[in-house]
Parts: C-alpha cells; structure tokens; sequence
C-alpha cells in the first residue's frame, strides 16, 4: 500500500444502512488539492498500484474488492460462516491462477497482507492482521458482535518484479438472530477515548480533492500522534449499496522531514461515484489505535450549492 493515494471500493464501499463503527487494526501529513502526493512505499508520486480504484485519481478507474478472483489470484475463504458474540478463527488464503496457495508476499506498510472486515450494515469494521502459516494459510481470531453478513477484504501484493497490488473481497455470514443497525445521519466530527476528530474537505466523484482531519483531546490540539504501520493514520472509505472499497494512505509520512505528526492528516481521494460513504480513520497516540467513523455524501461541484451536509450527531469510534 502507499501513501500515494491508494484506495479500493475494502476498501471502499458502504452498506445501505449505517452503524458506529468497530474497529481493529490500521492508523493517519497536508498537501494541498491539484498538488502531487508524496511518493510512498516504493510508488512514484501520484501514481497507485492496480486495484486501487480511488487512489489513482482516475474517474474510470474500477472499484476495489467487488470481485473474489483477479490477475490471476483468487481469495479462498475457508471460513465462510461464523457464530455471532462467540470467538472464532478465520481462516484464508490467495491462491494463483494454477490453483496453489500463496506463500511469499511484498511487505507493505509493516505487513504482507492487511484484512478489513466489515458489516453490511457498517455497524462493525475491523482492520486485522493474520498469521500467515508456512503453507500460505493466513488464519486470524475474530469475535463478531452481531449475527448478518459481512465482507471481506484482503489487501495484498505477490511477490515479483512486476506484482501489482490486489484487493480482493468475498462474503462472510454471521448466524444468529439478525436486527440491522440503525442507519447514522451524516457526521463530520467523530468522538472517541475522550479525542475528537473533525472532517474537512468533500468527496467528489470522478475528481481529486483533499480531505483533512484534525485530532484534538481536551481542547487541544494532538501535536504527538505516533506511527502506525508506516503512517500517521490511514483511511478507508466503503460505498453504500454494494461496500465497494477505498483505501487511501496519508500525503507524506513519518521521517520524510515535511510531515508533521498532527493534529491534521491530510488525504487526496477521489470517489468513483456520487452516493454515500462511510469513512473509518485509524490513528495512534499513547500506545493506542483508535478508530473514528464518519459519513459523507459524494456530490458533484455545485450539486449542493457548495454547502457541506450539517454535522448530524457525533459519531463514536473504538479503541484497539
């Protein structure tokens, strides 16, 4: 993954309906709209790697994780269903096109392959981080809270000269008596652990444009935000109706001598479409991950005037 701008709609998509989000796993440096992203990871500046549809910054480019196979590679979910409230092991793995399973990996961000979990009803997101066994088994304990269905994103690169990065999705049902969760109005300040993290800045579909979070605690502003997994945060975005997902790295990171740690993470997004999004950014302080939820509308310039939706109720986020 990288900090060019990299997001996929697991990574980007929302369920029609929305909930506060759970979370567990990734974290979140300013750069103005128009301006070329820091380059990241090994990826020259504003470019990304396949599969990341808005990071590109393209308007035609294909949503992330809609599909279970891709380039050649094939996301074989060997847990399909879990019990709902009880502790259970997911198990995966990617196989090639010849039908073996994966064993050597790029390492990106710290890891070889990163596992976002979320509910349709996006009441519950999970940013995970499986053991991988000696035959590429990847395997993770996982504790869902409410029975219904879920998808699955594994976020990876093949090892290889020329492996571009994959995003790749599939189902996974909780049983259990199922009440969906109440869908959340549109929200552009998210509290969590005490901290608060305001959203500025607009998804635009089919062009690039800034979005900046700001992370206070008491008041005050968050100066010391710590690395996570390479970054100061990171950000997802997951589309309403069919979870199609974003994954998008801050502009610039730690030790590259311009990126302050906080209070603002910046992010150029691009969305695929108009539409609603939920957005789910990662941060570490004090030794912690906290995850802070908001959602947005995705409107064309001067669709709505050039007004921001109202800030509706603040949004609770979770601790890792």
């Amino acid at each position: 993954m990288n900090t060019a701008v990299k997001i996929t709609v697991f990574t980007a998509a929302l369920a029609a309906s929305f909930g506060a989000a759970y979370g567990v796993g990734g974290a979140v440096g300013p750069v103005s709209v128009g301006s070329q992203p820091a380059a990241h990871a090994g990826h020259a500046a504003g470019t990304a790697s396949a599969g990341a549809g808005l990071g590109s910054g393209r308007a035609d480019s294909p949503a992330g994780g809609l599909q279970v196979s891709e380039a050649g590679y094939t996301l074989d979910l060997k847990t399909p269903r879990l019990d709902a409230g009880q502790q259970g092991e997911l198990r995966f793995a990617i196989r090639d096109e010849a039908g073996r399973q994966v064993t050597a990996y790029q390492r990106e961000h710290d890891k070889e392959l990163h596992l976002i979990l979320a509910s349709r009803d996006q009441a519950t997101y999970r940013h995970l981080h499986p053991a991988k066994a000696d035959d590429g088994t990847w395997s993770t304990p996982v504790n869902l809270p409410a029975a219904g269905d879920y998808r699955v994103f594994a976020d990876f690169t093949p090892a290889g000269k020329d492996a571009k990065n994959l995003i790749l999705g599939a189902d996974l049902a909780a049983s259990g008596p199922y009440k969906p969760a109440e869908p959340p109005t549109s929200s552009r300040t998210a509290t969590v652990d005490g901290y608060t993290v305001n959203l500025d800045g607009d998804l635009r579909p089919g062009a690039a444009a800034e979005l900046k979070l700001n992370v206070t605690k008491g008041g005050r502003a968050v100066t010391d935000l710590q690395p996570y997994l390479g970054a100061y945060g990171h950000l997802v975005a997951l589309r309403s109706g069919d979870l199609a997902y974003l994954h998008v790295h801050p502009n610039g990171e730690p030790g590259d001598g311009t990126t302050k740690p906080g209070p603002e993470i910046s992010f150029t997004t691009t969305a695929p479409t108009t539409g609603t999004y939920r957005l789910f950014l990662d941060f570490q302080h004090n030794g912690t991950v906290r995850t802070a939820a908001f959602t947005v509308q995705a409107r064309a310039a001067g669709a709505d005037g050039g007004q921001q939706e109202p800030a509706g109720r603040s949004t609770d986020g979770h601790r890792h």
